[in-house]
């Protein structure tokens, strides 16, 4: 049996599955009001309806496999256990050793975080301009920088490399991001108090910054000598990671380099890239992440679910928008169209790429001479296309194309766009809370095209776990040769400016070639992600 086929087997299987699974949680709901309209509305009989569904919803699992943990206030996030409904069931599970880890990660963050007596303790010592040896509690303080798509992705990066070294995740949150995503941790918070005695994070520490690790190490203020006492360290360590300085940095995740940086109780970190990925090509990380993601195009699926979860305001936004036009419709079809507008090209050049795309690949509906009358009084489909762009010359284009023309097949199409903000406005947090809701938006679809090299794209197909097509000509390269797209072989987001691992004298490592799962991007030559082992 082909690729295709088996693609249409489970495609047929899940449409019955989920229709089963309706039927049964509509079983469910009409006994359970049964059952109160029978014996009356006391709370002890009109908690049946609640209990019923505390861990299954519609036929899935709320809880993920086990990712989110149960203890939280629902109410304070409703979309923490109720965004994952709008998309179909992931197709990658949860590995039993990720879930104990997070558990026991909820813990130490509980003990260790913000406003617990320990953290008060390391803040005294951070404040009196000393290190200190064996530390109950270590910290990494992330400061936040670029556009929120970056952040996110390397938000997700340094929590990973927290959980690999035992430390404390705490992110600096300035007034764009506040109120844009729910705590992920229970009976704690990730919030960087105001009263932090190092302030303005993101614009203090530089590659050049005499804090950083590389420079402690060249000044000979710190050394590679193990035995050295913690005690005799400066208070803090600065760790540039961000995407243009790996080629100076890749060295920190050497193992000689990070016992001496775990000596430090405060790590300071900046960074605007996903260089999760990178962390595989160090041996002293390898085995630990393998066993949290036998999968390893599923990293970023899962982390990312579990750590950003839209507040109440941003989800009410997603929810009213889903319900309004995204319900009612067998197939939605997302294209995202990121264009920079400083390097962009002529319009009808762009369009004719996203249309030669979609010809080749078949991602929207076709156009062409149907049977008028039995299209319209009975449609065989219904597809709705969501477009996520800051202009809304490609909305308008494709939903008069649709307008003025029937489809082959007969379906109706319907074209929507949330909003058209014509720049990128990272320092507002009304544009970052409307860029989070379209993540969200765009990661409820059946089939998502994205721009090449887009971090935008990169979190919304990562979140839904879905292999996008990859709009390869936009922008710049709008005259490069080649094909207009591609289907990406992984879910993963791209590190665009990955190390190159320098751990052994006079090596220099291609991580396109180190391990056999990290590989080359479809979307940028210089880049590498994540593919599963058994992947051609």
């Amino acid at each position: 049996m082909d690729d295709e086929a088996v693609a249409e087997k489970s495609k047929a299987w899940w449409h019955v599955s989920v229709k089963l699974e309706k039927f049964i949680f509509a079983v469910i709901i009409v006994s359970s009001l049964f059952l109160v309209f029978l014996f009356g509305s006391k709370s002890g009989s009109s908690l049946f309806l609640f209990q019923a569904t505390d861990k299954w919803i519609g036929g899935q699992d709320k809880l993920l496999g086990g990712l989110l943990s149960p203890d939280f206030d629902e109410r304070s996030c409703i979309a923490r256990y109720k965004s994952s409904f709008y998309r179909k069931p992931s197709l990658f599970e949860v590995s039993p050793y990720l879930v104990q880890r997070l558990r026991e990660y909820e813990k130490y963050h509980k003990k260790c975080g913000p406003n617990s007596e320990f953290y008060k303790i390391a803040i005294e010592q951070l404040k009196s301009g000393r290190n200190v040896e064996n530390t109950e509690c270590k910290y990494a303080v992330f400061a936040q920088g670029n556009g929120l798509g970056n952040r996110m992705l390397a938000i997700v990066s340094t929590f990973l490399y927290s959980i690999l070294t035992n430390r404390i995740l705490i992110v600096e949150m300035k007034e764009e991001t506040k109120n844009i995503f729910c705590e992920p941790f229970p009976e704690s918070s990730w919030e960087l108090p105001s009263d932090f005695p190092i302030k303005d994070l993101e614009w203090k520490f530089q590659r050049e910054s005499p804090e950083s690790f590389i420079n402690l190490l060249e000044n000979r203020s710190i050394s590679l000598d193990a035995n050295v006492s913690a005690e005799s360290f400066p208070p803090f360590v600065f760790f540039d990671a961000w995407s243009n300085a790996w080629h100076v940095h890749g060295r920190i995740f050497c193992e000689d380099h990070q016992k001496i940086v775990q000596k430090f109780t405060w790590m300071i970190t900046k960074s605007d890239c996903y260089y999760a990925p990178a962390l595989f090509l160090y041996p002293e990380f390898e085995n630990e992440l393998r066993l949290m993601f036998p999968v390893k195009e599923a990293m970023f699926h899962h982390l990312g679910r579990y750590l950003f979860q839209p507040t109440n305001p941003v989800w009410e936004m997603i929810e009213r928008f889903h319900q309004t036009y995204l319900t009612n419709t067998d197939e939605k079809i997302g294209l995202q169209i990121r264009i920079v507008s400083y390097d962009a090209p002529p319009f009808e050049k762009v369009y004719e790429r996203i249309i030669e795309c979609s010809e080749k690949e078949k991602l929207l509906p076709e156009i062409g001479i149907s049977n008028l009358t039995n299209s319209v009084s009975n449609p065989t489909k219904r597809t709705s296309v969501l477009v996520i762009s800051l202009f809304s010359e490609y909305y308008e284009k494709i939903k008069s194309t649709y307008y003025e023309n029937s489809t082959v097949t007969g379906e109706l199409v319907s074209v929507f766009q949330p909003t058209h903000e014509l720049a990128q406005n990272t320092f507002a947090q009304f544009h970052n809370q409307k860029a989070l809701a379209e993540m969200y938006l765009l990661s409820y679809c059946d089939k998502i095209a994205t721009t090449a090299m887009s971090t935008f794209g990169y979190i919304a197909h990562g979140l839904a776990g879905l292999k996008p097509y990859i709009l390869m000509t936009l922008n710049w390269q709008i005259a490069k040769p080649g094909p207009v797209c591609v289907q990406s072989k992984s879910v993963e987001p791209c590190l665009h400016s990955p190390p190159f691992p320098m751990c052994k004298p006079n090596t220099r490592v291609d991580p396109a070639e180190a391990v056999p799962y990290l590989r080359t991007c479809e979307d940028f030559d210089n880049g590498v992600k994540l593919f599963d082992e058994v992947s051609n």
